[in-house]
């Protein structure tokens, strides 16, 4: 797998405004955020998509979601609600070939999402 600007945030080669840290993963802002709220959640072992995921990356990924769910509760916005996503591949709309939950709060979201990019084509 080729080295992501998340490899390097990880070992902070570059900065980051991170809110949480534990053995197997780290959660910081998004630079462009889409919401109020968006932080990224990735592990700190590399995957590179959502079709990389191996048997062993069960509880990983799992933690990946309770993560959210302490970060959304820790951070007063769990019973408002929020948005976690997770993208596989281009045409979804990854950017970053290491696997990531967005983590979006703070304002009433949408659905579907991107409906203005779905109708351009």
């Amino acid at each position: 797998m080729a080295e992501t600007i998340f490899d390097k945030i990880i070992r902070r080669e570059i900065p980051a405004d991170i809110v949480y840290e534990d053995d197997l993963s780290l959660a910081f802002r998004d630079i462009n955020p889409q919401a109020p709220v968006h932080l990224l959640i990735i592990p700190k072992k590399p995957i590179a998509t959502i079709n990389d995921i191996a048997t062993d990356d069960r509880e990983l990924v799992g933690h990946l979601f309770y993560v959210a769910r302490t970060l959304a509760a820790d951070m007063g916005f769990a019973e408002e609600g929020y948005r976690v996503v997770m993208n596989c591949n281009e045409q979804a709309g990854q950017t970053v070939f290491h696997i990531h939950l967005h983590l979006l709060a703070g304002k009433p979201l949408g659905w579907p999402p991107y409906t203005e990019r779905m109708k351009q084509g």
